[in-house]
């Protein structure tokens, strides 16, 4: 049964007197008990789509076409729907997920307050009532302290419990229409699956129709009956899951399936989109050219270490109850060891809580040691003065945009670093490596003059890694430096990272959640769960036959989400 019906969905917006479309004559509909996946690229429309439905677009965007919602044999056009009726149906009959819980969530209310305002408002519960509901709600979220969690402000949770805060509010009042908008970007791996799993588990107990909303459409698998492809506002293809994931017709679908880094794709380029068209998207009916393999050239790696972890513990300082007693040490990362030959990357990968970061920081310096050194080139980093440590160990961090300081332009970021370490002698020789380090990352000299809002996010993180190569470090630290970016956009990352090591020679540690990632481009791998490195060895072997259960279980979920090729 049809539950909600979009028919010629049309959004624009006013700029510079001029319309401006968003979504061009959108229509498809939700089924009761069947999930559907909206997927696209940024800047597709998706979520515009979703905020429609939902009436929460901007004023300034103007809105056509009809949305149709039927409840208690009654239908409702929510586009022409006034704000007090809205105000019903939201949250009660139509409820959201978004896609950042921490924004999303009231940081000085506690986790159960918020699901159990949401009972008393829609339900008009009592207080008692609402509590007793809201516990039976989190142990449905699959939380086992129910008391602490409904105590617990949202900072005090990580990003997979904070998500399952939101699902216990979005299912609170039973709604026929469950909108998830990218619930699982920032999560990894292990934590998506879960969180997949619980709304499948509910939609299966209470028949609602799931809108799902991703930009990763290898994703939606073992989730969706259906698939809906957008690009810049138009819907591209639409069908059943099988059909899109193993027969699809259009190019751009065919672009996204193959931008992913399957485990058969290690040491080959990635293709981009651009491979399957150029500008505007041709006919359907166009056959997909066939697209030249290229092999990295990969740079010999030396038996000599660059980067020496030998038995390192990072950890914290508790305070005891007696404020005369020694402080206790609370160990977030125990007893680390591994090396980074010259000229190869180490991936590290592991669930969020695992110390991945924690590891990084460690590397970097930003935290002391509890026990154990570290040596980078054969010298304790200990012993490094600040400047001398930066010109040989640079970090390319997970958000481009909050990287570059958004009041300077391009050439003054990448040029900044060599002012402040005294390289190169005037300003034209810094000009000039400027040029040669936006040319190097795929970028034009004349983009040197923009700001980093003019440029888009996979262009900003090649920004960011000239920067950091501005200095010629022989270390790089890729912290999460591809999980932001629309799939299209990291193959570009990935073949980029791939070039410029074929080229510099430089060594790496890449950090990400995402195994298929580590696979393409590491060449060792160390397993990190609760602190501990519990798996290490050559990345193909690891991921082929591992050894400990918990990396079995990162491959197991990896493969089921379509990393398999």
């Amino acid at each position: 049964m049809q539950v909600l019906q979009i028919r010629q969905l049309a959004l624009e917006v006013m700029q510079n007197n001029a319309s401006v479309p968003l979504i061009n004559s959108l229509s498809f509909c939700l089924e009761e008990g069947k999930t559907t996946a909206l997927v696209g690229e940024s800047g597709s429309g998706k979520s515009f789509t979703a905020l429609s439905i939902l009436k929460l677009h901007q004023d300034k965007i103007i809105c056509n076409g009809q949305i149709l919602y039927t409840c208690n044999g009654r239908e409702f056009d929510l586009l022409k729907t006034n704000e007090k009726e809205l105000q019903k149906i939201r949250g009660k009959e139509i409820a959201m997920i978004f896609q950042e819980p921490m924004s999303a969530l009231n940081p000085l209310i506690r986790c159960g307050d918020q699901i159990a305002e949401c009972l008393i408002k829609h339900l008009s519960m009592t207080k008692n009532q609402a509590k007793k509901r809201t516990i039976e709600l989190l142990q449905k979220v699959e939380f086992d302290e129910h008391e602490m969690i409904y105590k617990r402000l949202p900072h005090q949770l990580s990003g997979g419990q904070q998500q399952r805060i939101m699902i216990a509010m979005a299912i609170s009042c039973e709604p026929k229409v469950l909108i998830a908008d990218e619930p699982t970007t920032a999560l990894d791996i292990q934590v998506q699956e879960q969180i997949l799993s619980l709304i499948k588990k509910i939609q299966l107990e209470t028949k609602m129709a799931v809108l799902l909303i991703t930009h990763d459409i290898g994703m939606v698998e073992q989730h969706a009956d259906e698939i809906l492809v957008m690009y810049k506002g138009d819907m591209v293809e639409q069908g059943s899951t099988s059909e899109i994931l193993f027969e699809p017709k259009h190019r751009y679908t065919k672009g996204l399936l193959a931008c992913r880094p399957l485990f058969s794709s290690k040491g080959k380029r990635l293709p981009i989109l651009d491979d399957f068209y150029t500008h505007e998207i041709p006919d359907a009916s166009v056959k997909q050219e066939v697209i030249k393999e290229v092999v990295f050239s990969t740079p010999l790696i030396e038996n000599k270490n660059v980067l020496e972890v030998d038995h390192v513990s990072v950890g914290y300082q508790s305070e005891t109850k007696s404020f005369f007693e020694n402080t206790e040490v609370k160990k977030t990362l125990y007893d680390a060891c591994f090396d980074v030959k010259k000229g190869e990357i180490m991936g590290l990968v592991g669930e969020s809580g695992s110390g991945k970061s924690t590891l990084s920081k460690a590397i970097l310096k930003l935290i002391p040691l509890i026990e154990g050194s570290i040596k980078l080139d054969g010298k304790s980093i200990a012993e490094y003065e600040r400047k001398a440590f930066a010109r040989k160990m640079q970090v390319v961090f997970q958000d481009p945009y909050g990287s570059l300081h958004p009041r300077m332009t391009v050439g003054e970021a990448i040029m900044e670093p060599m002012m402040v370490h005294g390289l190169y002698d005037n300003l034209k020789m810094r000009t000039e490596r400027k040029i040669e380090l936006l040319e190097l990352v795929g970028l034009k000299a004349d983009d040197s003059k923009k700001f980093p809002h003019q440029f888009s996010g996979g262009q900003r993180q090649r920004i960011c890694i000239s920067r950091s190569l501005a200095l010629n470090p022989s270390f790089l630290i890729f912290d999460e430096s591809v999980s932001a970016l629309d799939l299209s956009i990291q193959s570009q990352i990935l073949n980029l990272v791939m070039d410029l090591r074929g080229k510099l020679g430089f060594s790496g540690l890449f950090i990400s959640h995402n195994l298929s990632v580590i696979h393409y481009i590491s060449d060792r791998v160390l397993v990190l769960q609760k602190g501990k490195i519990v798996e290490q060895g050559n990345t193909e072997q690891v991921f082929s036959d591992p050894q400990h259960h918990y990396t079995k279980q990162l491959v197991d979920f990896s493969l089921r989400n379509g990393a398999s090729g």
